[in-house]
């Protein structure tokens, strides 16, 4: 089970052990699932367009049938995590704290929407946590559907499209292939910059 684990969280394990199978549902649990929140979704996305620029043969999709694959995947997701939250609603807020589930994960989301609004299911798509509790605070509060929809599909192929379209360009230099490892991290630690300065501020708000 350990050894499962490790490898659902390594971006080049999904790719080389599950393929597109599991590559999609990845994509699909880090926005859909309440535990999805601890998978490589930036990462692997940005390797999945690696793969396609030089191993086309590994997912057998071009660039362009998989940003669109996991572009669906992405936006229904979202659909199952807004729709967990509009059925659970405020319950969420005192449900007490485990070791999946953190209630300061809905009060940082909440923080974005109290900012950002409707496009926080965009901006949140780029940011780890923010965007697997984004949909689920969305039906929380109930906001209406076609305006999620709106955010949610935009949000979902700008996602999609940015990451696997970096990937694909800078994979086939040599340098990017060998030092992937060091692009994974970087790519961890920018995105959750703002989810610390959010917690930051919230900490000290609350003081």
């Amino acid at each position: 089970m350990f050894e499962f684990l490790k490898q659902l969280t390594d971006p080049q394990s999904i790719i080389h052990y599950g393929g597109l199978a599991l590559l999609l549902f990845v994509v699909f649990a880090e926005t859909g699932l309440l535990i999805g929140f601890f998978l490589p979704g930036d990462s692997l996305i940005f390797i999945s367009g690696m793969v396609c620029a030089t191993h086309e043969e590994i997912l057998g999709l071009n660039i362009f049938s998989l940003i669109i694959s996991l572009s669906i995947s992405a936006v229904i997701g979202n659909i199952v995590g807004y729709w967990f939250g509009y059925k659970i609603g405020p319950p969420l807020f005192k449900r007490r704290d485990s070791l999946i589930f953190k209630k300061k994960y809905l009060e940082i989301t909440k923080d974005f929407y109290d900012k950002n609004g409707g496009k926080t299911l965009i901006i949140g798509r780029f940011l780890p946590i923010i965007r697997t509790f984004a949909p689920i605070l969305a039906g929380v509060i109930k906001i209406d559907f076609k305006k999620f929809m709106f955010f949610n599909i935009i949000g979902a192929f700008c996602w999609i499209s940015l990451l696997s379209g970096i990937g694909f360009k800078l994979g086939a230099y040599y340098w990017v292939q060998k030092n992937i490892g060091y692009i994974v991290i970087f790519l961890i630690f920018i995105t959750m910059i703002p989810i610390f300065i959010t917690y930051k501020k919230q900490k000290s708000e609350k003081k």
